[in-house]
Formats: C-alpha cells, structure tokens, sequence
C-alpha cells in the first residue's frame, strides 16, 4: 500500500476509553453517540461500529441520509435522526427501524402519512435554543397530535428531548431555565397520557458537569472524540483527542533574507531560514485563516505556519533545523509529544475545535488503529 499523502489516524482504543469514561458520567443512564458530519470528521461507519462496541446503546445522527447509510453499513441498534425537511424518504427511515424526531404537528403527520408501518417518533421540545422543536401554544398542539395518534394505533412515541444553549457555561442561568422547562414539557405529555421510555436533555458539556440533566439517556458527540466541549470548561472526567492528522514534507528549501512567502508576500523572511512545503491546504479543510498564525511540528519541534495557506499547500518556517524531503509532519494530535492539539489550531484561527476535525477535506485517508482494527 502507498504511503497517504495526507493522513488522519484514529485510535479506537482512546475512543472506546473516552465512551467508558463519558458513560461513567451518568452510570443511571443510557449513553447515545453522535456519529453526525461523518462522526465529526472521524469516519461515520467505523466510529459507529466502534461506539456499538465501547457500550454506546444509541446512536444519533442528524439527517436520514446519514441514519440510512449506517443501516446500509449494516448496524442494526438503536438510531435517532432530528433534522429534516419537507419530503425526507421518512418512510425508508421507518422501513429500516430508524426512530425520527418531530419538532411540528405538521411534521408528525408527514412522518405518520409516509409510513408503512407504525413509526418510532421522539418528540422534540424548543426549551431556549430557538433551533428546532415547538414550544409553547406549538408544543401543546404537538402533545395533542401525538397523543390522538398514539391512541388511534398510528404512532409509537418513545422519547422526548430538547437541547442546551449554554451546557459549556456551567454557571449560565439559562441551564436551569431550560431544565425548567423540559420538565413542564414532560408534565405536559403525562397530562395527556404520554409517558414515553426516554427523556433526554443532556449535551457532552452536561454530560461532564451537569447531573441534574442526565435523566433517561445523555447524548455525547464531540466529547467522544476526546475535544472538549469548550476550552475551559472545567472537569474531572479525562479524554483523549482521537484524531492525530499528519502528512510528509513534499519539498524543503534554503531561501535568502527578503524571500516573500505564497501569494501576496503576506511574509518575508527577515534572515536566511529553510522552508518546508507541507502538501494540504484550504481544499483539505485547513482554513485560511490560519495563515501566520498556527503552529506544526516537524523533528518533534513546533513551527511557524508561515505565508497565505493556498488550496493544496502551505509552508513552514524550520529555520536552521536539519530538515528533508520526507519528514513527518503533525499538524494535531493529542498533545502528548508536544504536538499542537485541534484546540490549538482552533485558537489560531478563532473558531471552535469540532469546526477544525469536521471540515477536513475528501484527500484526507483515515486510518484506524487499535479497537476493532
């Protein structure tokens, strides 16, 4: 097999100790995985399969397409999907025992119309987000739709969930007005006769801080992944980042003081230093922004990003260090070499680290190790 040109190695074993370590979490409650946006960059199918493995009873995804290719890779357990437009293939999701989420009256009766048998729904309640769910005069008309249709044979309702705005800030007085109101909203469907199996409220960043939210079942998804859910969210749970992303110097050069960098000349070497081209750029997910600003190592030191980032490629400043042709190239890992983290590379580029493991780019190989691998 040839060498990948640029290479994102995943370990399954931290994964799976990470999932352990979130679930001890809550011990009293079921743990669902998110496996969205191809698992945060990670690789849907085999961080699935891994999840499943690590003790994960439920998975959770955002859209149909996403929850079919996983039955199509042959899962079989537990799968909730929340997000979907007008005309969704809600009847092959149904087919292939997938549980949807209704944030609508109007969306309730399209899953129950398209459905070939009794569909598995979970209703979602907007407790402050203001993203999807119903609330208010919207929820009670939702109570009531779901509950005729449960009595008329039509639907099974199996759970009700909403989602947190302010989890990463502990100490945000919307947390306790959310909780609030979730739990009125449960009230709500009891005095209407609904007492489905799962309540569930609780992101990675409460599934870490915040036990009054763990009720039935917590959601985790990038904490999973070992990135924490804000750079200074404070906890005692330890995870390990998954992802390592590396490549290969393609080129190393001598360049004389006064040599500008890529497009525009954005740097120019103030003294006689060697460069080292590195073969990724915007069109594998590393942003422009972090022209200049982020680090990579290379002989296990640090080094400047130096220049404008360009589609395919961007440059290093290695300075006087013995440097060739060939050389490893970690742009995140762990940390635990000294390498920069994807927390690190978010920093850089003022953005949030899901942002930076999940835009990675098509040319990206993935690489499993330990776990099922």
């Amino acid at each position: 097999m040839p060498t990948p040109q640029i290479e994102a190695v995943i370990d399954l074993d931290a994964f799976g100790a990470n999932i352990a370590a979130l679930a001890a979490c809550a011990p009293s409650s079921a743990l669902m995985t998110v496996v969205k946006a191809d698992a945060y960059g990670h690789g849907r199918v085999r961080m699935a399969r891994a999840a499943r493995a690590a003790g994960s009873t439920w998975l959770g995804v955002a859209t149909i397409d996403e929850a079919l290719a996983l039955r199509q890779a042959g899962d079989s357990g537990p799968l909730l999907c929340w997000l979907a437009v007008p005309g969704a293939a809600y009847g092959a999701a149904v087919e292939a025992g997938i549980e949807l989420t209704a944030s609508s009256v109007e969306q309730l009766d399209e899953i129950v119309a398209a459905a070939g048998r009794r569909p598995r729904v979970q209703l979602k309640v907007d407790t402050g987000l203001s993203r999807n769910g119903a609330r208010g005069d919207e929820w009670t008309a939702l109570v009531a739709a779901a509950a005729s249709a449960q009595a008329a044979g039509r639907v099974e309702i199996t759970g009700v969930w909403s989602h947190l705005a302010c989890a990463d800030e502990p100490d945000h007085p919307a947390n306790d007005v959310q909780e609030s109101v979730f739990r009125a909203a449960v009230d709500e469907l009891a005095a209407a006769g609904l007492s489905p199996d799962l309540r569930h409220l609780a992101n990675s960043a409460a599934t870490l801080t915040r036990p009054s939210t763990h009720l039935d079942l917590v959601r985790v998804g990038i904490a999973a992944y070992g990135i924490p859910p804000a750079p200074d969210l404070g906890y005692e749970t330890t995870l390990t980042p998954v992802m390592t992303l590396r490549t290969r110097l393609a080129q190393v050069k001598r360049v004389p003081a006064g040599a500008g960098v890529s497009y525009g000349h954005q740097w120019v070497a103030d003294h006689e230093t060697t460069l080292g081209l590195v073969p990724m750029g915007y069109g594998d997910g590393i942003a422009v922004a972090a022209s200049n600003r982020a680090e990579l190592q290379v002989g296990g030191a640090r080094v400047p990003l130096v220049g404008r980032v360009c589609m395919d490629q961007l440059v290093v400043d290695l300075g006087d260090a013995p440097a060739g042709r060939g050389d490893l190239v970690t742009l995140f890992g762990p940390g635990h070499d000294g390498e920069p983290t994807a927390q690190d590379w978010a920093a850089a580029t003022d953005t949030i680290a899901y942002e930076v493991v999940t835009r990675l780019g098509g040319r990206t190989v993935r690489t499993y190790r330990g776990g099922e691998a």
